[in-house]
């Protein structure tokens, strides 16, 4: 299936695009129900507190809808993505006949990664993407200032991990090729080049932890301001039900749920993009230049 093409992002979506166009639909479907709701609940506290069911019994209608979407999708996912991964070790084995035994193995491990971002990640990024459309359709209809506030804390997200990009990716490089030799070290059954090797590791992984704790403490504080100023400007500025005032927040809290999974998604991508030129590398050890590979 993926015999004579790069292994990239890009060629696993071209050859199961009916799969996994399938799989999408159901998470857009699944995320829009996800998404209103909040908008329902406010409406049902509303319609009860003024003595009607109505809204009560259109808010369960959406619940059951959701959750037989999201069953049916769960169940097709693991079957779709489990062919994947099986494809995917298959031609890393038959483009890999040159390499160690370790970093076979370690690459096999990371092409799993690929088929994880495509079935996890990538959908949660999507899923993101329509609920922070719609939660900034709704704080836009109930006053233009709550979705340009919205708005100025997702540029400034964006601008915050651009910052950091290049250094997510030469770490990531790091860890990989120190992954790569652990087979290796550990046939030479020697005690001391075991701690060393386990200690790199612990340095790498160190130096990527500060750097995710360094970027998203300054992504909290930008969205969780934003969150403080919508409900200052809501309860303060606008003349509004308590259901309102309800959907207001919640529809906040949803843009930086949404909003934190942008940082996310790039952060993996920065770490796909380094493993995916390390696969297609050939024979050739990813620590001995750069080596051109398209994502997709």
């Amino acid at each position: 299936m993926l015999t004579g093409h790069d292994l990239t992002i890009g060629t696993l979506l071209r050859t199961l695009r009916g799969r996994i166009s399938l799989t999408w639909a159901m998470i857009l479907g699944e995320t829009a129900l996800m998404a209103l709701i909040p908008l329902f609940i406010g409406f049902a506290i509303d319609g009860l507190l003024a003595g009607g069911m109505q809204e009560l019994w259109t808010l369960a209608a959406i619940m059951a809808a959701l959750i037989v979407v999201a069953v049916i999708r769960r169940v097709y996912d693991t079957r779709v993505y489990g062919t994947v991964r099986v494809e995917l070790g298959k031609a890393q084995a038959a483009r890999s006949t040159d390499l160690p035994v370790s970093a076979v193995n370690a690459r096999l491990g990371m092409g799993r990664e690929l088929v994880d971002f495509l079935e996890h990640t990538l959908p949660e990024a999507m899923a993101a993407g329509v609920q922070l459309v719609i939660a900034v359709i709704v704080l836009y209809a109930f006053s233009p200032v709550l979705a340009l506030a919205g708005g100025l804390a997702a540029v400034a997200m964006v601008a915050v991990y651009a910052l950091f990009h290049r250094r997510f990716y030469r770490l990531n490089g790091a860890l990989n090729q120190q992954t790569e030799r652990q087979v290796s070290i550990l046939e030479r059954r020697k005690l001391r080049p075991v701690h060393l090797h386990l200690l790199r590791l612990r340095r790498q992984e160190v130096r990527l932890s500060d750097t995710e704790a360094t970027l998203y403490g300054a992504i909290f504080i930008l969205l969780l301001g934003m969150i403080l100023f919508n409900l200052w400007f809501a309860t303060t500025e606008l003349t509004i039900t308590v259901g309102t005032i309800f959907s207001i927040i919640s529809y906040s809290w949803e843009f930086v749920e949404s909003a934190l999974a942008l940082p996310i998604t790039l952060q993996n991508w920065s770490r796909l993009s380094e493993i995916m030129r390390r696969l297609n590398a050939g024979s050739r050890s990813a620590g001995d230049g750069p080596i051109a590979c398209s994502p997709f």
